[in-house]
């Protein structure tokens, strides 16, 4: 056991080489911080480690289950866990309660999404000493929900019979979020990060928040302005909500940001009032796990570059997305820009222990994967890589083995649950003991 412990420890330390090499060797401190956060729990480091999970289903692109040409072209989010789920503002106006968070969104094999999910529910299942054949049971909400939207999506049914989750169709905690998402407004949004001096607003110094230098300024200022062209036309079009009125530079340590820089940038609002004013962020965009995987070269070559891959992904994958959203090049890296928003409110699952409310839940999001899957078809997603109905697509395939779809990903979330678990412990060993290069 100990060598196996061993050999899986140089596996991890080399995925990890490949992954955060480059942003590790750049910003120690920032890995630090995330890697601090992963050691927290199995869940959080399984969500920072989106490379090893691809690493470990490496291969299985044509060959796994219920994968065939087709299902094996789908967009996908790339690191669907339970808690990439929340709230969004979409370009009509309207709350919604979908998939968040696209920075591993590419093109690969549907399972692939689903797996990445049963997994984390298994690993919150058990960190909430729920037994396995509960956790079982959650799993296969999880299946039974997705295949059945899958199943009226690809049937032609629309919003009459496969509404969005929204503040009309919503029960339980998912309501609750869109209710807390509904009570933000900009204007508190700008109050926790902006101040008025000299009869102008701008941003509140420290906080995370650095001033920028005049180059730096100005090549942020051109790369807004290259933004601008990949917005949609009504939002290009928008009088007065492109002027710039501060720029301040930030530094990612989150689990999934770290080492990144980012930018937020204040908008004026469509008004001369000051509670109209906006904020945007500029992110370097980051190579998707899922890519190193993916060998395909029309898909590979079809981006421009990262920022440009994930704004498509996005859009590809949530149907009327933020109207903010576009991409740009800074110092010839993509950038992803988009609006800091108030609206946008993460599914807490910490207040969630009862298996019956969690199993509501999943099934949820289990409805919610399968709309984003089937987004692809609405053609504001402005692409052609994926030249087909997904959803039947997936249809088709999971109608020659409904019961065995359930349980390939039943066994699944026990069997990775299990290895990140003991991923988790090796990581942690390695961490403590200095034996991760760089740090």
């Amino acid at each position: 056991m100990a060598d196996d412990t061993e050999t899986r420890g140089e596996r991890i330390l080399t995925v990890f080489d490949t992954a955060f090499g480059e942003l590790l060797a750049a910003d120690p401190a920032a890995f630090q911080v995330k890697f601090r956060k992963m050691a927290a729990s199995a869940f959080a480091f399984y969500r920072g480690t989106a490379c090893l999970f691809y690493a470990d289903l490496d291969g299985e692109q044509h060959g796994g289950p219920f994968l065939d040409e087709s299902t094996s072209r789908v967009w996908i989010h790339g690191d669907l866990h339970a808690e990439n789920f929340g709230t969004y503002m979409d370009a009509q106006g309207r709350l919604l309660f979908n998939v968040n968070d696209f920075d591993e969104a590419y093109v690969g094999p549907f399972t692939w999404d689903l797996k990445r999910f049963a997994a984390s529910i298994a690993l919150l299942g058990y960190s909430k000493a729920l037994s396995d054949a509960q956790i079982t049971e959650l799993v296969r909400v999880y299946a039974h929900a997705y295949r059945e939207r899958i199943r009226v999506l690809a049937s032609g049914a629309r919003e009459a019979e496969a509404a969005a989750l929204s503040l009309d169709t919503a029960s339980g905690p998912v309501l609750d979020a869109l209710r807390a998402a509904r009570s933000n407004t900009r204007f508190g949004l700008l109050g926790t990060m902006t101040e008025i001096r000299d009869h102008e607003r701008r941003f509140t110094p420290g906080g995370g928040a650095s001033e920028l230098d005049d180059d730096t300024r100005r090549r942020v200022l051109t790369a807004f302005d290259a933004y601008l062209d990949t917005l949609p036309g009504t939002t290009r079009s928008r009088q007065g909500a492109h002027r710039v009125k501060d720029v301040v530079g930030r530094r990612g340590i989150g689990i999934g940001s770290a080492g990144l820089p980012s930018y937020n940038i204040l908008l004026e609002g469509h008004s001369d009032a000051l509670e109209n004013d906006l904020v945007i962020y500029m992110k370097q965009a980051q190579t998707p796990a899922v890519s190193r995987h993916i060998t395909d070269p029309a898909i590979r070559e079809y981006f421009q570059h990262e920022g440009h891959r994930t704004v498509i992904s996005q859009r590809a994958l949530q149907a009327h997305a933020d109207p903010w959203l576009g991409w740009t090049e800074l110092n010839g890296t993509g950038q992803l820009v988009a609006e800091v928003s108030p609206y946008a409110v993460d599914l807490d699952w910490s207040d969630l222990a009862d298996p019956e409310e969690m199993g509501q839940v999943t099934a949820d999001l289990g409805r919610a994967t399968a709309a984003m899957h089937a987004a692809a078809d609405e053609a504001e997603s402005g692409h052609s890589l994926v030249p087909f109905s997904t959803e039947q697509a997936i249809d088709a395939a999971v109608a020659k083995d409904e019961e065995g779809f359930a349980e390939m990903l039943v066994e699944f979330a026990h069997a990775y649950g299990a290895t990140a678990r003991r991923d988790h412990q090796i990581f942690l060993d390695l961490f403590r003991n200095g034996r991760i290069p760089g740090l």
